[in-house]
């Protein structure tokens, strides 16, 4: 046993657990648990520029790799509330982040001292545990049970609230001898499976559909293994999209209202049984259930026990981490292919890719138009990044358009904020994608909207030499508002243009407002604004030239027209096709190729 300041076993706690990497804002109220990570040198710290960034930050580095949990540390009061849309973010994406919080004195915390507020009471509804540590010696203990509950079962966001006298106060405590509690999650039985694949061979038309909840368990070789084994395709959902390549023979496509492929929604609706891992058969994916449902039976293996029957009840239910009920299926399926038991399914999987490669189901790409259509701009990235690209995005007809038209081929290389969609959270997620990988190529995508929000962020790439590309579509507007109001005949407040007295007369004609130029490279960031399709290449390369000269972030900001309606509806046998659909194999060159 030693003693040390409870804030100090915070730390020690931390690095037992695994955590070299924090990202926060310093603060009064936790200037202690700083005061131990400085004396300590063993946890990097990154200071974001706004709080709500920090656990944005957390985000990223969590959702770049397997295993890793990000930390956002800020003082009482508004930096705890700030952080409530990332701890909101990571709950409904199921991502584990640990949010440290300072806290006013315990003798005052009832007493309205500055910027005192119970922080744990806001959060409890987007965490899946929220405390203030009222007793300094279960300061370790609470950070230990914090990393258990972070693993086990469902993942997800803790808070942890400090009182400053907490933090300060002698505890004992025997690092040496520390264990992290065992993690616990459910595991599927040789029975469950055994009845799921039972019910799959009476499918005609099955289809796998894969969650985030794949990628969570690091379980994506398995998921592409049973659906090998078993000859049946996949339809990821976005959070989901990478557990299988795009070019993958069996990966028919993303189904929805809006992050969709047309041939994703054929094949959906043309599958008679569907068995869902990982998933929450969110109403994006789904639309109604009454439609999705139609015709079909299902099976729902999920972790969350209570996430079984929540949007709708399928046909059966098992609940289990996704990577143990995988290794059963593949273990199982392969037995039963080996003694003819299992069904062929090669014709139907023949169906899906005959309609995954057909013009009728690929949306146009090869505008010509200037300003540009944003389709564009997407076949264009789709030539200029290749396959190792890793896209971080959140909201919007930038990242719907993305969704529609770029490719994704490794598991984590689409870092998507997807139940909550938060604008703003793209600058700074991407920060935390490159703070868990030196290396990777990492590319940003942004509307003009998301990219303002939290653009003071941008300062924290080039202070802490964090370099990637941002890609920012700009139409000068609130795209997907202004589109979701046209079911109102309205065009209100969603403009965001105006003559920006300071901009040169060429942007003034155009009608834009914010000189993101000005602004990225007054932040200490590299920019490069193009107009048309033939400037995209160049501008793309010569922002990785100076990513690697200058380790900083590079803006590309490509000038689109003003008013593009992306393709969406109210169900998925409803989708409305505002432009037109492909006329050639020139639209989706990449799409295509993959099927040649």
């Amino acid at each position: 046993m030693a003693k040390m300041k409870a804030a100090m076993a915070a730390v020690l706690v931390m690095e037992k657990e695994g955590v070299t990497q924090a990202f926060g804002v310093p603060g009064a109220a936790i200037n202690p648990l700083y005061a131990q990570l400085r004396e300590r040198q063993s946890i990097a710290h990154v200071l974001a520029r706004h709080v709500e960034g920090a656990s944005h930050m957390a985000e990223g580095y969590t959702r770049a790799r397997a295993g890793n949990i990000g930390v956002c540390i800020g003082t009482s009061g508004p930096a705890g509330t700030d952080m409530i849309t990332g701890l909101y973010s990571a709950q409904a994406d199921s991502i584990p982040i640990l949010c440290i919080t300072g806290q006013a004195p315990r003798a005052r915390m009832h007493k309205e001292d500055f910027q005192a507020v119970d922080i744990a009471s806001i959060a409890r509804p987007v965490t899946k545990w929220a405390t203030t540590v009222l007793e300094p010696a279960q300061v370790p203990r609470a950070f230990q049970q914090a990393f258990h509950l972070m693993r086990s079962g469902r993942p997800g966001p803790v808070l942890i609230d400090l009182p400053f006298d907490v933090q300060m106060a002698e505890i004992e405590f025997d690092i040496d001898t520390y264990e992290p509690l065992a993690v616990y999650k459910p595991t599927a039985s040789r029975k469950q499976i055994e009845k799921a694949l039972d019910m799959l061979n009476t499918a005609d038309r099955p289809l796998i559909v894969a969650g985030g909840g794949i990628i969570n368990a690091d379980a994506c070789d398995l998921l592409q293994q049973f659906a090998e084994t078993a000859g049946i395709p996949v339809i990821p959902t976005l959070m989901g999209w990478g557990a299988i390549p795009d070019d993958h023979a069996l990966m028919a496509g993303m189904c929805g209202l809006q992050t969709s492929h047309r041939y994703g929604n054929a094949n959906l609706l043309a599958s008679d049984f569907v068995l869902g891992i990982g998933n929450r058969w969110a109403n994006r994916h789904t639309g109604s259930p009454e439609v999705y449902c139609r015709g079909r039976r299902f099976i729902h293996v999920d972790i969350e026990p209570t996430q079984i029957g929540r949007v709708f009840a399928p046909d059966y239910g098992i609940v289990s981490d996704a990577k143990a009920a995988l290794r059963l299926l593949v273990q199982v399926a392969q037995e039963w292919k080996d003694a003819g038991k299992l069904r062929d399914w090669s014709a139907w999987a023949g169906e899906c890719r005959t309609r995954k490669g057909s013009i009728e189901y690929l949306r146009k790409t090869n505008y010509d138009a200037v300003p540009m259509k944003p389709q564009r701009v997407y076949q264009c990235m789709n030539r200029a990044f290749g396959k190792d690209v890793t896209y971080v995005s959140t909201i919007g007809l930038s990242q719907i358009a993305g969704a529609q038209f770029l490719h994704v081929y490794h598991p984590r290389h689409w870092i998507n904020c997807g139940q909550a969609g938060p604008l703003g959270w793209t600058i700074p997620a991407a920060l935390g994608v490159r703070a868990a990988d030196p290396t990777r190529k990492i590319v940003a995508l942004s509307g003009d909207y998301d990219f303002q929000f939290m653009i003071e962020e941008m300062a924290v790439g080039a202070q802490f030499k964090l370099p990637y590309i941002h890609v920012v579509v700009n139409n000068s507007y609130l795209g997907l508002i202004r589109q979701s109001q046209r079911g109102f005949e309205m065009d209100y407040c969603v403009q965001l243009a105006y003559e920006n007295i300071n901009v040169p007369p060429e942007q003034v004609a155009h009608g834009y407002g914010v000189d993101h130029v000005a602004v990225v490279e007054g932040l200490g960031c590299k920019a490069i604004r193009v107009h048309t399709q033939e400037e995209i290449a160049p501008a793309l390369q010569q922002a990785e030239a100076w990513m690697a000269q200058y380790q900083v972030p590079v803006m590309v900001e490509i000038m689109l027209e003003r008013v593009t309606n992306i393709a969406m509806g109210t169900e998925i046998d409803n989708v409305t096709e505002f432009e037109e659909l492909a006329s050639s194999r020139a639209d989706v060159p990449t799409a295509v190729s993959l099927l040649d």
